[in-house]
Parts: C-alpha cells; sequence; structure tokens
C-alpha cells in the first residue's frame, strides 16, 4: 500500500505457492513460483496489531499493507493488515541476529540457551523485564509474562537470577536423585510441576491449541474467549506497575524488591471499572461519558492497554494533560463552580472576571 513502511517485494509470477514458517516473534513467507524462478523470502515482525487475513479482493481491510492474490474467480487477497503499522517485514530467509532459540519449536535448546547464561548481564534485571529479553525469551510477550508469573506465584520485580539459579539448582538436584528417568516420566513432572522455563513454552501453546482464533479483533466472541482464559493480564482486582522500559505488568500480591520507587499500583482503578454499584466521579464529566464506550467494544480493550505501555512517560503524560483541558470549556462548569471562580479572582487581585 501507499502508507506500508516495509520494502518493495521485487516478485512477479504468474503462480506460485505461499509456505510459512515460524520462530519465537517472527514469521517467516517463501513464495514460490509453480514455474521458474527463484523463490523469493519474506520475514515478518508483527508488532502490536500486525496480522494476515484472507478476504475478497473487491473487499479489502484498511491497512491491508501487503496483499497477494489469488487466481480465483473473483479472486481473494491474503493481506498483511497493520493498523498501527508497528510491525514490518524484510526481504531475505534470516531471522533477526540476536534472538534466541524460539520457546515453541526450540524449547530444550531455549532452555539451555537460559540456564548457561545466567551470568549475563540480563539477568540482573528483574524477572519481568527479564522475560522480554528477546535474546533468551524468544516469544513472550507482556501479556505472556503476567500469565507466566502469576500461576507460579513470583513478584515480578524478583532478580531475575535469583529467580534462574534455584530453578536451576532443583533441576540438577532432579537429575541426580532421578537419573534414569523416561522421556514419558519427565514429560508427566513438567505437566504436574511446572517451573517458570517450562510454562513459557505451554502457556503459548495454551493460545495456539485453542479453537478459536483468540485474537481475530472482528470477532467480539473470540475475544471474550481469550479474555476469559485471562488469569492476570488485564483482570480487574490485579496490580499493575510500569518496568523501566514502559511496559505495564499485570501482577498480584507483592511486586518484589526491585520494584520502580514512587509509582502507584493501578488496582483500584480496575477495582471501580469492574464495579457497577461504585459511585461516578461527578468532576471528570467526559471522562465518565467515555468509559461506557469503551466497555461496550471489548476487543479494543488489550490494544489499548498495550498501546499505552508502549509510549514514552512524555507522551502519557502529555495525553492525561489533554482529556484534562476539556473540564475547562464553558458548557461543562457548573455555576457554583463559576461563581466561586469569579469570587476569588476579584477577592485575589481585583482583577473581576479574569477566568
Amino acid at each position: 500500500s501507499a502508507v506500508g513502511r516495509g520494502p518493495e517485494v521485487p516478485f512477479s509470477s504468474e503462480a506460485y505457492r505461499v509456505s510459512a514458517a515460524s520462530r519465537g516473534k517472527e514469521l517467516r513467507l517463501t513464495l514460490t513460483p509453480l514455474g521458474p524462478g527463484p523463490p523469493q523470502h519474506l520475514v515478518f515482525r508483527f508488532g502490536m496489531s500486525g496480522s494476515f487475513r484472507l478476504c475478497p479482493a473487491a473487499q479489502l481491510p484498511r491497512h491491508a499493507h501487503l496483499r497477494f492474490l489469488t487466481r480465483d474467480s473473483p479472486p481473494r487477497a491474503l493481506c498483511f493488515v497493520d493498523a498501527r503499522r508497528f510491525g514490518s517485514w524484510r526481504l531475505g530467509d534470516a531471522w533477526q541476529p540476536g534472538r534466541g532459540p524460539c520457546v515453541l519449536s526450540q524449547y530444550q535448546a531455549f532452555r539451555e540457551n537460559v540456564l548457561k547464561n545466567l551470568d549475563d548481564k540480563a539477568f540482573d534485571k528483574p524477572i519481568c523485564e527479564a522475560l522480554l529479553n528477546q535474546k533468551f525469551f524468544n516469544g513472550i510477550g507482556n501479556y505472556l509474562r503476567a500469565e507466566i508469573l502469576y500461576r507460579l506465584k513470583i513478584p515480578p520485580f524478583e532478580k531475575a537470577r535469583t529467580v534462574l539459579e534455584a530453578l536451576k539448582d532443583e533441576e540438577q538436584a532432579r537429575r541426580k536423585k532421578n537419573p534414569s528417568l523416561t522421556l514419558s516420566k519427565k514429560l508427566k513432572l513438567m505437566r504436574e510441576n511446572p517451573d517458570l522455563l517450562e510454562l513459557c513454552h505451554t502457556v503459548p501453546m495454551e493460545v495456539i491449541a485453542a479453537e478459536k482464533q483468540l485474537f481475530d479483533p472482528d470477532h467480539s466472541d473470540n475475544y471474550t474467549a481469550f479474555k476469559n482464559w485471562l488469569q492476570c493480564y488485564l483482570v480487574p482486582g490485579m496490580r499493575s506497575l510500569r518496568d523501566r522500559s514502559g511496559r505495564t505488568i499485570w501482577f498480584q500480591g507483592e511486586p518484589g524488591p526491585m520494584a520502580p520507587k514512587g509509582q502507584t499500583s493501578r488496582k483500584k482503578r480496575a477495582q471501580l471499572k469492574a464495579d457497577p454499584e461504585a459511585p461516578i466521579p461527578k468532576v471528570t464529566t467526559r471522562a465518565s461519558k467515555r468509559r461506557p464506550r469503551a466497555a461496550a467494544t471489548p476487543p479494543k480493550l488489550a490494544a489499548e492497554e498495550e498501546e499505552g505501555a508502549d509510549r514514552p512517560r512524555k507522551g502519557r503524560a502529555h495525553g492525561r494533560k489533554a482529556t484534562a483541558a476539556p473540564a475547562s470549556t464553558e458548557p461543562e462548569v457548573p455555576v457554583k463552580a463559576k461563581r466561586s471562580r469569579w469570587t476569588s479572582a476579584r477577592r485575589g487581585k481585583g482583577e473581576a472576571g479574569s477566568s
């Protein structure tokens, strides 16, 4: 499309086959001509809102930045759709350098990569921040880290090395105690007593194995199924803080010894939204009008929270100022407030009406 940020794709063929492979947070498409000519590889990153959709070519969705047309009559289009344009694609078959083994398809290599590199400075950080480091946790994102830590009751701001060294010690002790465990017994133990690295594999597998396409924003029932699957992320009553990279981590209980100072948990705000009997503040007139509309469109909820977490702090502060400004417009100021402000101006500097 004209506004797409990806490079032009130098590929032309009367007929070709599209195949795909994934690794962590990346997807590689291979376009193979059915006649002469070399294949073309494209590696995608999806950002926050990127996805593929198959639809009639005459009814392209908005923000369809790259399209592959079928030979059907009428033709259909396989589209890379990305409303926020955080996603991207690049030419070639190489995965992005610096990303570790995939938590899904390369579990054993992923596990070994973490445990043998615990002296890396990445593990000086809180475990919630280390889980987003794609050098070691390729495939784990914001909602997954919250769900994984919640299930194990691990404080998100516990030091990563402390958590993982204990795990390493337990694994070595288990091997010494049961050196002849068969693979089936190992898998049974993993299901019954999963550790953090095992949950990095099994929790995303739960989403993949679900029958419905839980992330399709065009189907509210699918989003409802995903929302019901969540146990911690965006769940009312859970606490939340922003980590040092500005991402919001949702959790229950104490945050841990490395929690950032000077922040207030958003737990009370979540409870107010969840409680239908909670009193509505009288001052925030427009803000209170906006909330019911947001609640009526649940498919946008997770994306809005995630987008807010990704913004720099300056932008968020600016956004809060922007929402507060309409309260000073003339139609929405109560009569008593007008009189009080006018009176205080007169008493202060003698400048009546300086509002």
